[in-house]
């Protein structure tokens, strides 16, 4: 094993470990050195990373004193007879808790050990209420669909824990808030679609002006019931309300109201929306809650519609936005956003699913998901198992039957002074709270040390930006400290009804002088690629989609320039470390991705697919960037790793692709003609068998784990499915290039793609030729 492999070996441990990966792991010691490392320092973080062998304190945590609050941890320096201890962040002495009194050099608390790095207590403070979750369902769609989707909600009650509150809101042409504490008969409450309602008319509607968490009220016990306020005849526990919700969901119909069928049916999304918003604000301020919209089409009716009744009206696309031939779509988008900045205010968050074949306003709507945490899940039916099995992920339960979620959660970030925040990039919304560790520069949301996160799960991972503060002297190297340190610390609502806290602290060292070697041996170029992506689709929100590719080129050219080995104008020289070699390749998937590349998708999948970017940790963010590609043949039936390239297509191999969005299992042409012929089915073709089974079990245990879960395709060579592998291969064979236009090698068995996109080899001769020009 090369001192490359160790490296990344010792950065994966310290993944399972914290949580945590950084582009550098040795910081510069100054902001002038800091600046020509190109890519910015940056730490991917995931706060509730399961880590089942990790000590549960049940105390409060030892912090240092205003206004540092930085949490006792293995880097503070302890003077056990002073009974002191020294803050690393602000250098201030803090006496040591009246209960520490025993502690020797040998008997330490578990919050100094060297392995605690990351720990978590179960704070005193109990959640102000049990979580609450807030069904809100779309009754415009057809009968099969409403039925199994009203299947799978009936389901979930049986996931949810006895004391949690749930809650019914169903739209169409109205939208109707059902009084599930009304057990006489049905009951509902219903608001006109074309109209726009404000909080304060929500709530005299529904009677709810008496708050039922009025503050300065006595805290509950966690998983007791409430004291019944005005919120209780439409919030009810699992245990109490489950046959009348039940009840209320198997009595769904269709919505009644005729359409015609040059038209769309009248569906007021905006308003059920901010109806449900509305309820949680009066009654459930900043207490973890869910509102769960299923919308199985788009918004025509009153705020926040996206496209008009008529079916000759059709909703807009990629195209319609770049020339601004949009006629609902900012309205709908300022109105969304507004929603969003008051639900995450409120602490609570928002998912959307989505059953259908065409859009429904995801583009619009997207800012409800991103600000508060919420999932968004994009499917063509409530009837596939995409959706069923999605919805079901999560109510997962931990070892403890607690659900793995955790609700408004808060994370804040302190800095030693050598280091400052730039920002976040994540499913947040900034706190604007100021420190000394708040830098000068913005990336991302920034110009805070603090963002709220209504809702988080395991998997939900956070890109954290930074800059080094120093301005650098010829002083500078003589008393600068060794290492530069942040601690993370993450407050949350565990679904046990108590507020956990998780503290991170990670230290790095600090580079010696000017053109420390240290440096660039402790890239790490997995997390850079995924820290830079994100930069990247944070731009394309805002700027032209070119503007966006020419950033990252120009990025890519000016990191090859600094650390690659050449001589000057002699592209043949030029030779990158191992810790570099892959990352031209991720940005030259990442240039060719969906998250950049709009053409083929509707903006409903864009927005979707940069959500999910967002989320996931560097392992999955990698697998979205450039997919994996697994070969099997009759010589590797276990099968084996190849390139992403179109050379990999063979017709006797079986190719398994695992985009992360769509597993596809592609078979070539002659495997295809054989299984045909049914020959796998015929004695002493065994092996044939086997093969054909193979990557199917490999498929599974890549759906197995994932979520949400991913569309599964099994398509032959030549079959209109390929698209979806050819589209993502590296194409090396083309019909301009040597082997497919003229029979040169591979021109036999490599599938020749029909595409004007360079080839990875032509983009790795441009970026050559121009980090070797000093042109950049």
């Amino acid at each position: 094993m090369d001192s490359y492999e160790r490296q990344k070996e010792s950065w994966g441990l310290i993944e399972d470990r914290d949580g945590v990966r950084l582009s550098w792991n040795v910081f510069p010691s100054s902001r002038m050195e800091a600046s020509r490392l190109v890519v910015p320092i940056g730490a991917l973080y995931t706060p509730l990373k399961e880590k089942p062998d990790a000590p549960l304190l049940q105390f409060e945590p030892v912090t240092c004193k205003q206004p540092c609050r930085s949490v006792l941890n293995p880097y503070c320096q302890v003077d056990v007879r002073a009974r002191l201890w020294i803050c690393p962040f602000c250098l201030s002495r803090n006496p040591l808790p009246p209960h520490y009194k025993d502690i020797t050099a040998n008997a330490i608390p578990p919050e100094l050990h060297t392995a605690n790095t990351t720990i978590e207590y179960r704070l005193s403070r109990p959640a102000p209420s049990p979580p609450i979750f807030l069904f809100v369902v779309d009754t415009c769609q057809e009968e099969d669909s409403l039925a199994s989707l009203k299947e799978s909600l009936i389901m979930s009650l049986s996931l949810l824990p006895e004391h949690a509150l749930v809650g019914l809101i169903t739209f169409g042409t109205m939208a109707q808030v059902h009084e599930i504490g009304y057990t006489e008969c049905a009951k509902s409450y219903v608001f006109r679609g074309s109209k726009e309602y404000t909080a304060k008319q929500v709530q005299e509607m529904l009677a709810l002006t008496q708050p039922a968490m009025r503050p300065g009220m006595p805290p509950q016990q966690p998983g007791r019931p409430l004291p019944m306020g005005p919120a209780s005849r439409f919030l009810l526990p699992v245990a109490q309300a489950e046959f009348q919700l039940t009840k209320a969901l198997e009595q769904l119909q269709k919505d009644p109201w005729p359409v015609s069928s040059d038209r769309r049916n009248l569906r007021c999304t905006g308003v059920a929306l901010s109806v449900a918003v509305g309820l949680l604000e009066t009654s459930f301020q900043n207490a973890g809650g869910r509102i769960m919209l299923f919308a199985g089409g788009p918004a025509t009716e009153g705020p926040g519609m996206v496209v008009g009744p008529e079916l000759k009206e059709p909703i807009r696309s990629h195209h319609d936005i770049d020339r601004d031939n949009i006629k609902y779509y900012k309205k709908a988008l300022k109105f969304y956003d507004n929603l969003a900045k008051r639900t995450a205010h409120n602490g609570h968050t928002i998912d959307i699913f989505a059953g259908c074949l065409d859009q429904v306003g995801l583009l619009e709507m997207k800012g409800l998901c991103n600000s508060t945490g919420g999932h968004m899940i994009l499917t063509d039916s409530f009837t596939s198992s995409m959706f069923k099995q999605s919805f079901i992920r999560i109510f997962e339960k931990d070892g403890d039957d607690n659900l793995l979620m955790g609700f408004n959660a808060v994370l804040e970030v302190l800095t030693t002074k050598e280091l400052k925040v730039t920002g976040l990039i994540g499913h947040a919304v900034s706190l604007n709270k100021k420190s000394t560790s708040v830098g000068e520069t913005e990336c991302g949301i920034g110009n805070t040390c603090s963002w709220k996160m209504c809702g988080i799960d395991p998997s939900a991972s956070y890109g954290i930006y930074f800059e080094i503060a120093n301005q650098g002297g010829p002083t500078q190297h003589q008393q600068a400290p060794q290492q530069g340190m942040m601690q993370f610390l993450t407050y949350y609502q565990h679904s046990s009804g108590q507020f956990h806290l998780r503290v991170t602290t990670i230290a790095r060292p600090l580079s010696g002088p000017a053109g420390d070697p240290a440096i660039a041996q402790s890239f790490d170029q997995e997390a850079a690629a995924v820290l830079m992506s994100r930069i990247a689709v944070f731009k394309a929100e805002v700027d032209d989609g070119p503007d966006v590719l020419r950033w990252v080129d120009r990025m890519l050219i000016r990191l090859c320039s600094r650390f690659a080995d050449y001589r000057k104008d002699d592209p043949s020289s030029f030779r990158l470390e191992k810790n570099f070699t892959l990352y031209p390749q991720f940005m030259f998937h990442l240039r060719r991705s969906q998250f950049l590349q709009v053409f083929n998708n509707s903006p409903d999948e864009t927005a979707f697919y940069r959500h999910v970017l967002n989320h996931e940790d560097v392992s999955n963010s990698l697998v979205c960037i450039q997919p994996t590609l697994d070969a099997y043949t009759f010589d590797n039936i276990e099968g084996q790793p190849v390139l992403l390239d179109s050379s990999s297509i063979q017709p006797t191999s079986i190719l398994l692709l695992d985009s992360f969005f769509h597993i596809l299992i592609f078979s070539g042409e002659t495997i295809a003609e054989w299984r045909k012929a049914g020959y796998h089915d015929q004695e002493g073709y065994e092996n044939f068998a086997a093969l054909l089974e193979r990557p199917k079990e490999d498929a599974r245990d890549l759906i197995t784990d994932r979520f949400p879960l991913p569309r599964f395709i099994v398509c032959d060579q030549g079959g209109s499915q390929a698209r979806f592998l050819l589209s993502k291969l590296n194409p090396s064979t083309t019909h301009t290039s040597g082997a497919g236009a003229y029979g040169g090698v591979g021109a036999q068995s490599a599938q020749t793609i029909f595409t004007d996109d360079v080839s990875l080899q032509t983009f790795m001769e441009h970026l050559m030729k121009l980090a070797v020009s000093g042109t950049n």
